[in-house]
């Protein structure tokens, strides 16, 4: 099992940042992909971006140019640096974690609010 615990969510205007982490703990298996989700009431979760265990990002393009991706795996915590907010960001981040062994394991956190005020 693997635990996730989300930090860093709340309410900034827009043009401002926030940074988001995402504490793994449990048995974590070294060859994972860690990743954002969003999801705004009554829509689906979408993906905002993912990084692998050798650190390489990936974002959806309404994200690129203003949010890095990044992870410390002594410490099993991922980071997003959101720049550049726009009130379309607004939305509940959650925290996805799989484990790429011989079967895919996936995880989720609890979601932490992003609001961007216009």
């Amino acid at each position: 099992q693997v635990q996730l615990v989300e930090s860093g969510g709340g309410l900034v205007q827009a043009g401002g940042s926030l940074r988001l982490s995402c504490a793994a703990s449990g048995s974590i298996f070294s060859v994972n992909v860690m990743g954002w989700y969003r999801q705004v009431p009554g829509e689906k979760r979408e993906l905002v971006a993912t990084i692998t265990s050798t650190g390489s990002p990936n974002y959806a393009d309404s994200v690129k140019d203003r949010f890095t991706l990044s992870r410390d795996n002594a410490k099993n915590t991922m980071y997003l640096q959101m720049n550049s907010l726009k009130p379309e960001d607004t939305a509940v981040y959650y925290c996805n974690f799989v484990a790429l062994g011989n079967v895919l394991k996936t995880y989720w956190g609890q979601g932490t609010q992003v609001t961007v005020s216009s």
